[in-house]
């Protein structure tokens, strides 16, 4: 009897190299003759192919029906009023992503400080603002010269120096730049916050104790690994507030929807013409999704190998 805890040595007839059964075993023949039946999925197949079918028919609909006006569609989608509609877009895009995203990040900090009254007025601004409908907040801002004369600079509830007229100051392009970004900015302090948030706290931690000001912890440890978790949320911000613009037609502003209404309001294609505004919608966002690829790639080295 053996005395020791080792388990018993099998005969080395029954084992292979890797103490596995021997290519002469009958254990080894048994599984060669085993027959590998891959899983079957029919229910698959079936829903490729009834999405398929949806999908030919929804093409030769809009290859053969004559509703859609294709020659009215090419006539209008590159005429010089929808190019410069589309410029507008892309101006009242890009004003309320940059100013928006700017007064966003001093509002997530403001929000994220040890101060309560820093805390109070951000949190009382983000909750105005994403209660607010937008084009409430735009109808606000064209019609402030209703409630304002003129805006005056000086001493508080003292004399002023000097004063704009806001009829002149705030027209309906800068009363929309200023409705868009506003209403942006509480959007994008809960997105950098969030992100900011995702960093684990030992980075900064570590950092400080290596001694590194605080400033560039920021700036050079933490900003970079938030951004992984910011872009994707800021990209489709952004691509909402490109889509959104059309709201401000309200405002008789020539953006892309609203050239579009006046051009279909005069010659009665309105389905040619409401695809000329989809057509640059879905450029203009792809070429956003694609830049947005570009940008998360260069923030995800060193995380994704």
């Amino acid at each position: 009897m053996s005395l020791t805890s080792d388990p018993p040595v099998r005969p080395p007839a029954e084992t292979g190299p890797a103490d596995g059964p021997k290519a002469d075993s009958p254990k080894a023949e048994d599984h060669a003759a085993l027959k590998v039946v891959p899983l079957r999925h029919p229910w698959r197949w079936v829903a490729v192919v009834a999405t398929a079918v949806l999908l030919a028919q929804f093409l030769n609909g809009l290859v053969t029906n004559p509703g859609w006006e294709w020659d009215v569609f090419a006539r209008f989608i590159t005429t010089e009023t929808i190019l410069h509609a589309v410029w507008v877009t892309l101006q009242l895009t890009f004003y309320g992503t940059v100013i928006g995203f700017a007064l966003g990040i001093v509002l997530a900090f403001m929000r994220m400080s040890s101060s309560p009254f820093l805390k109070a007025v951000s949190y009382a601004y983000i909750w105005a603002f994403r209660s607010i409908p937008l084009i409430v907040q735009l109808l606000f801002w064209f019609n402030l010269a209703y409630l304002y004369k003129e805006l005056q600079f000086g001493i508080p509830f003292g004399p002023g120096f000097f004063s704009f007229d806001t009829m002149n100051l705030v027209g309906a392009m800068s009363a929309a730049v200023l409705g868009l970004a506003l209403h942006q900015a509480a959007y994008a302090a809960e997105i950098v916050r969030g992100g900011i948030l995702a960093v684990d706290s030992g980075q900064s931690e570590a950092a400080a104790a290596l001694g590194i000001p605080r400033l560039r912890q920021l700036r050079r440890i933490v900003l970079p690994q938030a951004m992984r978790s910011i872009l994707p949320n800021a990209a489709n911000e952004i691509i909402s507030l490109f889509k959104g613009t059309s709201i401000v037609s309200v405002m008789a502003i020539g953006e892309l929807f609203y050239q579009v209404q006046v051009v279909y309001g005069r010659n009665g294609r309105v389905v040619p013409l409401l695809m000329v505004a989809t057509a640059w919608y879905i450029l203009l966002t792809s070429v956003l999704s694609v830049l947005q690829y570009y940008v998360e790639r260069h923030y995800a080295k060193g995380a994704v190998r």
